[in-house]
């Protein structure tokens, strides 16, 4: 069981690591306010309606007139990976060092104590006691 949560953390975890440091781009399309097409990790696919102009040879004045809009969305991952322990003060690192020997000392397996009496039989009783002094559990 404890084997099993392991792993399964380590792959949540690594899954964790992969979106953090992946950017992520969506580009939506629309063309006369409605979506036309939506793309993860590439551009939108157009309507057909810029009839072969390029947006850069457009003028000003007919830019503003075109029936189309891209919208797009960039999410940039994480580039600094470094983890550097001169940052964290002596009570952090104290405190690190403490919960780590605690945790790993949870899940020791104790000693057995020994009983000093399991190896000797109870005595044989030759005559009921209790009902020899005639005191009864009620």
């Amino acid at each position: 069981m404890k084997v099993m949560i392991h792993k399964i953390l380590a792959v949540l975890m690594a899954f964790f690591m992969l979106v953090s440091t992946v950017s992520w781009t969506v580009e939506k399309h629309f063309c006369f306010g409605s979506l036309v097409d939506v793309a993860f990790f590439h551009e939108a696919d157009t309507c057909g309606m810029d009839l072969g102009l390029e947006e850069e040879n457009l003028s000003p004045k007919k830019k503003s007139d075109t029936c189309c809009s891209d919208e797009t969305i960039l999410v940039v991952g994480q580039d600094n990976l470094s983890i550097s322990y001169d940052d964290l003060g002596v009570v952090q690192q104290l405190f690190l060092v403490a919960y780590t020997s605690y945790y790993e000392n949870l899940f020791q397996p104790r000693e057995q104590h020994r009983v000093p009496h399991a190896d000797y039989p109870p005595p044989i009783l030759v005559k009921d006691i209790h009902i020899l002094d005639q005191v009864f559990l009620i």
